[in-house]
């Protein structure tokens, strides 16, 4: 066999197989053979004299990413429109590694801070492993298990290879029994947010013609928003239930709320179409006291939400104007851009819950900072590697093109709009949007985003109105958005 480079530095005795390979074979019951293909990795050793099976081991050939050759900013842009592309990853020539049980890989050796880097040759490694895993297994063998094995300085990519698929790990090794349909699904996306997912990254086309993943009838899937602290975003959590139901979507409502929401808001919230759970709320530990942020770490909860394959977060400051079903289509994590281009804005997102993750995300939070000190820029940085949605899917109200002074939303154009600044439950005219009338404020303003808001307000049943008419015209506790 191959000489075991990993072996070696892991101080292994000589007639003693890794760790990692008794893990997979422990998981691989009657094979007679099992084939390793090695990414970035010149060899292992395998001793087959006490094994009862025949151990194949194949080094799988590719152009490696120099350090830096593409920089991260390439593969996710400022400024982009649906047709850019994203820059090319050569990948192996898959055909020569098919039937591959495990694939074993080494990532380059980067400084690695807090297992947070944002390195494309790291991305390339994880994809080809990705691509290796996804062609291994035919119509013959599809229910028999594929095993992806690093060593690395910095934990696997969490966006790729999550925690609840990971068997074992052991100091900078780890091994991961993943789901091959899911990552079937994660392939199909670009290679990263310098492209807008299918169809929108083929102008003209629409998601019904263009985009062919099939959603499973088996998935459990949710709307959901959370209310903490106070009760300024009760009337826009009533009407944004409202917003999706009058699109005729049937997912769940899912409301999250802590103990400042009252029982009278609770009635009002249920009555508008949500189902409610109860929380406990998360302090951000990198925001200011008392600031605008300081618990948005509460919306790490919806990672608890495990009664569901797949959710679709959206903040309580949204509007759905069109159907959104469409987005259950897409993986974890499928966002739109924010106001700094590279970033994803998370106040519309498609997460897939999971207890691990979120207990990795309460250990991260304490070391990985927030640019921003809320929920926004600790995700980013957690999820470094997210798809990419056009902005007409979150359409975040703000203007900065002094030309633009109509400030004029298409309503045929939006799926959701995205009430930064002064929330429209807080203007008494429904005719007139209130940030005009503040330079601080005069940015957020559109008279046409405004009454796309009120227009569900109308549609709503009476009922439900008081629970908004408490606040008309009380403009002075309105804040910016919390996802900016």
């Amino acid at each position: 066999m191959l000489m075991d480079r990993v072996g070696e530095e892991l101080n292994m005795p000589v007639k003693r197989n890794p760790d990692w390979f008794k893990v997979v074979r422990r998981e691989i019951a009657n094979v007679e053979t099992i084939n390793i293909g090695l990414v970035n990795i010149d060899g292992v050793r395998i001793h087959e004299a006490d094994l009862d099976l025949k151990v194949n081991v194949v080094k799988v050939h590719f152009t490696p990413i120099r350090y830096n050759e593409i920089p991260w900013s390439e593969l996710s842009p400022e400024r982009m429109d649906e047709s850019s592309n994203c820059p090319d990853i050569p990948m192996p020539r898959f055909v020569d590694y098919e039937n591959l049980d495990a694939v074993v890989a080494r990532v380059p050796r980067r400084e690695c801070k807090h297992g947070v880097m944002r390195d494309v040759s790291r991305l390339q490694v994880n994809l080809v492993v990705a691509n290796l895993l996804a062609r291994s297994r035919g119509k013959d063998d599809r229910d028999r298990p594929v095993f992806a094995v690093f060593f690395d300085s910095c934990d696997p990519m969490m966006e790729i290879f999550r925690c609840q698929d990971m068997l074992w790990h052991f100091g900078n090794s780890w091994v991961y029994k993943p789901e091959l349909a899911r990552i079937k699904e994660l392939l199909l996306m670009p290679v990263g947010p310098c492209q807008f997912v299918p169809p929108f990254s083929r102008p003209g086309k629409t998601i019904d013609t263009a985009f062919k993943l099939k959603e499973s009838t088996r998935q459990r899937q949710a709307y959901v928003t959370i209310l903490h602290t106070s009760e300024d975003y009760v009337c826009g959590a009533i009407v944004l239930a409202q917003s999706i139901i009058q699109s005729n979507s049937t997912k769940d409502l899912i409301l999250l709320v802590d103990s400042n929401i009252s029982l009278r808001s609770i009635d009002g919230l249920r009555a508008a179409g949500w189902k409610i759970r109860r929380i406990e709320r998360i302090r951000s530990p990198y925001s200011r006291k008392d600031a605008y942020n300081e618990w948005n770490y509460s919306k790490l909860r919806i990672w608890q939400l495990k009664q569901y394959d797949k959710i679709v977060f959206i903040d309580a400051d949204l509007i759905a104007n069109r159907n959104l079903d469409s987005m259950f289509l897409y993986p974890e994590l499928t966002a739109a851009g924010n106001y700094q281009r590279h970033l994803f804005n998370s106040g519309l997102m498609v997460v897939e819950p999971s207890e691990c993750t979120f207990r990795t995300l309460l250990r991260k939070m304490k070391v990985v900072e927030s640019y921003n000190g809320g929920d926004q820029g600790f995700l980013n940085e957690m999820f470094a590697w997210w798809h990419r949605l056009p902005a007409r899917m979150n359409y975040l109200k703000v203007f900065v093109d002094p030309e633009d002074d109509q400030h004029w939303i298409d309503g045929d154009d939006v799926f959701a709009v995205h009430y930064t600044g002064l929330k429209p439950w807080k203007c008494g005219d429904e005719g007139r949007d209130c940030n005009w009338e503040s330079p601080v404020f005069e940015r957020y303003a559109s008279d046409s985003g405004h009454r796309m808001w009120w227009k569900v307000y109308r549609r709503m049943p009476e009922e439900l109105r008081e629970f908004c008419e408490l606040q008309n015209g009380d403009s002075s506790s309105s804040t910016t958005s919390a996802s900016m």
